[in-house]
């Protein structure tokens, strides 16, 4: 599990480089919102890592005949394949408890830091007597800067080329909103031009930068949402897409955990049946391996099909009964 969310944290951490390059945030707050995606990366590969474990010990076992020698002296398949079950019982535990309420947590921190960090004050780092570009055709020239407060500010708005505008202003400060930043300036001047020319002064003028992507901190996004809300939600949402997306990650959240004690069934299962039977012994871990594929498959496919609550309730009833049929299966000798 170390290993591989190593890995997956050290891609994620490669995947966001543009991120720090781009905005300038320093090491420590790049690394601390890379980490709050760590929970997450690990309820994905926790039924691998399962599987990975369950497979490497019980193949060395059968390697060096000491699963023929338990059985010899009367221990069942299923006797053989407890300590697997029930490691496999505490992840699945662990998991459960990971997806419902670390996972949503970590990402709505994840998502809100994101956010905060590109468009809210901790990111936006004017240079004194120098101009900023915030953003394509919006440019700011601060004399002097002193936390977020600003003396002799000069801002240029040409985004929009039909009302490109031009300020002066002796002093302003900078304000973060729910739409993101915007800054106040007082005593100052100000040129439009549009459909003519406009030129007057003002006492105070509060202008908002609109340098935030709309989509990013308002956007639909269910892993972010605690489940005792993404549970009430089901039945109030507003689109037929967000309908499914919810019902995905309630099938992510719930379900999912409970993959890392089938595959471990199903694992042991094939390795100790091949080798107690003697049959096909040398392919049994490469059957496995594809019997996992294939369960996790279908089980992750289902899971992007559902379309109602009904359907939800089908899969784990079908989990339920692909366990059963499992250890019915196991428990012969």
């Amino acid at each position: 599990m170390l290993v591989l969310t190593g890995l997956a944290w050290m891609i994620h951490i490669m995947s966001m480089m543009k991120f720090l390059l781009n905005y300038g945030i320093n090491l420590s707050s790049f690394l601390g919102l890379t980490m709050l995606m760590v929970p997450f990366i690990i309820s994905i590969i926790v039924p691998f890592v399962t599987f990975i474990a369950i497979i490497f010990v019980y193949n060395k076992l059968i390697s060096d005949n000491e699963v023929t020698v338990m059985a010899a002296s009367g221990l069942s398949p299923l006797q053989i394949a407890r300590p697997a079950l029930i490691i496999a019982s505490i992840l699945t535990a662990l998991h459960l408890a990971l997806n419902i309420w670390i996972v949503p947590a970590t990402q709505a921190d994840f998502y809100s830091t994101q956010w905060n960090l590109r468009y809210g004050l901790a990111h936006m780092k004017l240079q004194e007597a120098a101009f900023t570009q915030l953003a394509n055709g919006l440019v700011v020239y601060v004399d002097k800067v002193s936390g977020h407060d600003l003396s002799q500010v000069m801002l240029s708005d040409t985004r929009d080329k039909t009302s490109e505008i031009i300020i002066f202003a002796e002093k302003g400060k900078l304000v973060s909103t729910a739409r993101g930043l915007s800054i106040v300036m007082s005593n100052g001047a100000l040129q439009a031009k549009g459909n003519g020319n406009t030129t007057g002064t003002f006492s105070s003028f509060d202008m908002d930068l609109n340098v935030a992507d709309k989509g990013g901190e308002d956007g639909f996004r269910v892993r972010r949402i605690p489940t005792s809300e993404l549970l009430m939600s089901v039945t109030n949402i507003e689109t037929e897409k967000q309908y499914k997306m919810v019902l995905a990650e309630l099938c992510s959240r719930f379900l999912n955990p409970f993959m890392n004690i089938i595959l471990a069934a199903l694992c042991t299962m094939i390795l100790l049946k091949s080798s107690l039977l003697r049959r096909r012994a040398s392919l049994a871990p490469a059957i496995a391996v594809a019997a996992m594929g294939i369960t996790m498959a279908a089980f992750m496919s289902a899971s992007n099909m559902i379309e109602s609550l009904t359907e939800f309730f089908i899969l784990a009833a079908v989990q339920f009964v692909v366990f059963v049929i499992i250890m019915f299966i196991l428990s012969k000798k």
